[in-house]
């Protein structure tokens, strides 16, 4: 099925040059100069934020000394599916590590109240065909996504070996051997063939530098380690009922914070809603899967749907392909294509451009009428407006989120002109002046996603030929080798948004990097080579080739309000000594991610690793 264009204000009815001034407005007014410096590591006193495990204890183990094939730093998704190919490419002396007690990755520390998939879980969900499993909605819960994910890994050989509740502490390339050298904080020594960084995108949770924020003496917490204990209920059953006496406070109104928000507001004596940028929240319409429609799927739909999703989301549907997905993700190109199909399609990526920047505003034009029709407090509803541009912020979805500040103990907070929550107290916080005591103060701050590596990873010290530090090889820019490897760190893999395709589903993009990795070490096992690593001429010419390609998004990333999207809207210095921002995405690829894929098994198919050099039994071939 497909479905209809969604009302928008006429072009007429927008005045886009008053709203890209106001634009502007809002984002100067949010940004700052200490970018990601505004946010404080978990470690010393708040090491607990990620160390810690409120889901499973810690079991003692004795610690492991042993050569092994390929060590997988990484239990979630690009784990999991880096597991699933080795195995489906007869590589099985593979560990994998995490410190989670199992696995699923954020869907392992996500657990608060109201958890969900905000993208279609038909798409995101990987591999359904090949497991006869279909979730149980639209957007399917996160115990759902968490089970799904350990049952691939159990199906697919990765519980055989995984080291869980086990921190990385060092990665050391030893030429004498030519394997890495891996400790951890559990006393291991392991030596691997080859390693693979799946670590996430959604990794290291991170706090907002809040003065004061040593002093307040109530409860606090990360989303990503949710206390139940505390707020009363479970993940399944969300009943916060040890709220009813609580004031509250959640800092942040990502993604998260519009999942979580509708429980708070139910349970909590008084809540209060601390926001720096409003999020776009559209109607959620989480309608259950359809029996018949399960039924009538045919072989390979799966791919069919994540590629039509792909299109309206990240790239230009085809004329005549339509809208399989019906949401807020692929609202614009949706609304797009039904003008498109009466006025004729766009003879040029100019032309589209244009004709799309007209339809975003539309689009967030009407979500901030949304905001209008539900919200009942005037000032409240001026607050909770988004303005800049779609995809400035992660779009949300939810049908509770803007009814829960109509009740009376809810209350929303701008911190926007302060660039966040002002201080914290003894006894809470401080907003234009006046100070709200609370009881609970939970952070709905995200994860380091977008800044300096080395915060993203939490490794101390990963070290590649020559003692070469890979936060000092990146520290600039990326280069690398198809997104997956890069030079003078033979057998070490990358996995996430790097440097090449880039999926709307972040799943398929993680599922084609472990295709392509476990290929790579299966012929390198196969052909007895003991390392591999891109030339440098090599990784030069695929650097040239993804800049040449690429699509400049530059300018719209300065319009955009400071977010893990853009690095807080800092720019980093690259080689060239050219500023840039920094994206979520990386560096893309710019033909889209269908033609990367191609290029990749066009690679596979030639058979001669083009542009890696081989050394077998420690002479080059």
């Amino acid at each position: 099925m497909t479905c209809k264009p969604s009302p928008c204000p006429a072009p007429e009815d927008v005045d886009i040059a008053a709203l890209r001034e106001r634009y502007r407005q809002e984002r100067t007014l949010r940004t700052r100069a200490e970018g990601q410096e505004q946010y404080v590591r978990p470690v010393d006193d708040f090491a607990e934020v990620y160390e810690g495990d409120p889901h499973m204890p810690v079991l003692p183990r004795d610690p492991i000394s042993e050569d092994l094939d390929v060590a997988v730093l990484g239990g979630g998704w690009a784990g999991v599916l880096t597991g699933y190919h080795l195995s489906k490419m007869g590589v099985s002396n593979f560990r994998v590590i995490d410190h989670a007690g199992d696995f699923g990755g954020v869907w392992y520390w996500n657990r608060y109240p109201g958890l969900s998939c905000d993208n279609d879980a038909y798409c995101y969900l990987p591999l359904l065909e090949e497991m006869g499993f279909l979730p149980s909605k639209k957007f399917a819960d996160g115990f759902e996504i968490r089970e799904y994910c350990q049952s691939i890994a159990r199906k697919f050989g990765c519980y055989e070996g995984a080291l869980f509740h086990t921190l990385v502490t060092s990665l050391r390339w030893d030429e004498a051997i030519k394997r890495w050298r891996v400790t951890t904080d559990r006393g291991d020594e392991l030596r691997a063939r080859f390693v693979v960084m799946a670590n996430g995108l959604l990794n290291i949770p991170k706090l907002p530098g809040i003065p004061g924020i040593h002093q307040f003496k109530g409860k606090m917490f990360h989303t990503a380690r949710w206390e139940y204990d505390y707020t009363g209920g479970d993940q399944k059953n969300p009943t916060l009922d040890k709220l009813a006496d609580k004031r509250v406070a959640i800092v942040g109104t990502g993604a998260t914070s519009v999942q979580a928000v509708p429980f708070l507001g139910k349970y909590a004596k008084q809540l209060y809603v601390l926001q720096r940028t409003a999020s776009t929240v559209d109607q959620r319409l989480n309608v259950a899967t359809d029996p018949e429609w399960a039924k009538s799927l045919k072989p390979g739909w799966q791919r069919e749907r994540q590629m039509n999703f792909h299109h309206n989301a990240m790239e230009v549907p085809a004329p005549g392909e339509g809208d399989l997905i019906c949401d807020i993700w692929t609202e614009i190109n949706r609304n797009l294509a039904a003008e498109f199909d009466v006025t004729g399609w766009p003879q040029s990526a100019e032309e589209y451009v244009a004709r799309r920047e007209v339809m975003d505003y539309r689009v967030m034009e009407r979500l901030r009428g949304r905001v209008e029709s539900i919200v009942q407090d005037k000032q409240a509803a001026e607050i909770l407006k988004p303005w800049y541009r779609y995809l400035c912020k992660r779009p949300a979805s939810n049908d509770d989120y803007y009814d829960t500040f109509n009740r009376p103990n809810v209350k929303v907070i701008d911190v926007s002109k302060t660039q966040g929550v002002e201080c914290l107290t003894e006894h809470g916080f401080v907003a234009d002046g006046v100070e709200y005591e609370l009881d609970c103060l939970i952070f709905a701050s995200g994860f380091e996603v977008t800044s300096d590596l080395d915060r993203r990873w939490g490794i101390d010290v990963v070290e590649g030929r020559n003692g070469a530090s890979i936060y000092d090889h990146w520290a600039a820019e990326f280069r690398t080798f198809h997104g997956m490897m890069t030079h003078g760190f033979p057998n070490q893999f990358f996995t996430g948004f790097i440097q090449g395709g880039v999926n709307s589903s972040t799943t398929e993009t993680f599922s084609q990097q472990g295709k392509h990795i476990a290929w790579i070490i299966r012929q390198a096992l196969e052909r007895g080579v003991a390392a591999v690593e891109p030339s440098l001429e090599a990784q030069n010419a695929y650097v040239d080739h993804i800049r040449a390609t690429a699509i400049d998004i530059s300018a719209f990333q300065r319009e955009c309000t400071p977010s893990y999207f853009n690095n807080e809207g800092s720019e980093v210095v690259n080689q060239k000594g050219e500023k840039k921002l920094r994206s979520y995405l990386g560096e893309t690829y710019g033909p889209g991610y269908y033609v990367f894929e191609q290029l990749l098994e066009d690679w596979r198919a030639e058979g001669g690793m083009e542009g890696l050099v081989l050394t077998k039994d420690l002479v080059e071939a």
